[in-house]
């Protein structure tokens, strides 16, 4: 009596083969739709078109003679004196433009550095370190991120009025070391970045709490310190109200201070409001410098956070 082997018959949950796994996947990633591109294409268009119309205004403006400024379009090349223009910015008024670069070079500077450091160090502490009234700390950091710069700037005067700090460099470049929202991004990556069996193993093998901070936690937080250092660095640069409350020698005033300083009498100077916009053009070169400098630290920590386990 012989017997027929019959196939088994695939069950209901029973895996997929390869091909068909392959055909629902491929049924599930449906193309975006071409109406659905092209409006999103669209709508980065436009929201290039509107950040970098002020630049290219500004570019324009810059190349122009006081007379072309006002009675030529703004948005058109009129015979250029560019560097005619820029070299006035220069020499105006004993290089004065030059001492104000410097003063933001240093407040901006020193500053964002001081302020980098701080603020990684204590984020690291506050993410690693367990201590009575750990969170109370954190949050009082975390107000002060709520809390705006312009409120700050009168208690800020009459604390260095009280110690006779102001109308000096200190009464800018002190309030700038510390940065609260520094430590609330600096805690979150600590969080996540640095981990606990790293320290241990560190600390196992004799090293101290500063060298374990300055040669391994400060690398693997180098993306937040870089976010952090760009912050602080275009916030103070671009200040206004504190300087202009703490400071009254036009010697010690910070580019944007100077600007407006121009800006104010140029219905008495018309040559004011052209040396004006050409100094608002120099201003911004040292922001894109630093921002295209650093941004490869940025490409690095993504880079090194995909391939993490």
């Amino acid at each position: 009596m012989s017997t027929t082997l019959q196939q088994p018959k695939a069950s209901a949950d029973q895996d997929p083969t390869p091909t068909e796994s392959g055909d629902l996947r491929k049924k599930r990633r449906r193309p975006t739709s071409v109406p659905a591109r092209i409006l999103v294409t669209a709508g980065l268009a436009v929201a290039a078109i509107y950040f970098l119309f002020p630049v290219y205004w500004i570019v324009v403006a810059a190349t122009k003679n006081a007379g072309d400024l006002f009675g030529t379009s703004g948005l058109l090349f009129n015979n250029p004196h560019l560097l005619r223009n820029l070299g006035d910015v220069l020499t105006f008024n004993s290089s004065i433009y030059l001492r104000w670069v410097g003063n933001s070079l240093l407040y901006s500077g020193v500053g964002s550095v001081v302020a980098t450091v701080v603020s990684v160090a204590g984020g690291y502490c506050l993410a690693k370190f367990p201590f009575r009234g750990r969170e109370a700390v954190f949050n009082v950091f975390l107000a002060g991120v709520m809390i705006p710069g312009t409120a700050l700037a009168l208690p800020l005067f009459l604390l260095m009025s009280n110690v006779g700090l102001v109308n000096t460099v200190w009464a800018v470049l002190l309030p700038s070391l510390v940065s609260p929202f520094g430590v609330y991004l600096a805690r979150i990556y600590a969080s996540a970045a640095v981990p606990d069996s790293v320290i241990e193993a560190a600390r196992l093998d004799g090293a101290g709490e500063f060298r374990i901070f300055f040669t391994l936690v400060l690398r693997m937080m180098m993306p937040a310190a870089v976010t952090v250092l760009l912050f602080q660095f275009v916030g103070i640069w671009n200040n206004y109200f504190l300087p202009l409350v703490m400071l009254s020698d036009q010697k010690l005033y910070p580019i944007t201070l100077g600007l407006v300083s121009w800006q104010s009498v140029s219905d008495r100077h018309p040559e004011l409001y052209q040396l004006t916009i050409g100094g608002a053009l120099l201003s911004v070169i040292p922001l894109m410098i630093a921002i295209v400098s650093l941004q490869r630290f940025w490409r690095a920590g993504l880079t090194e956070g995909s391939v993490k386990g």
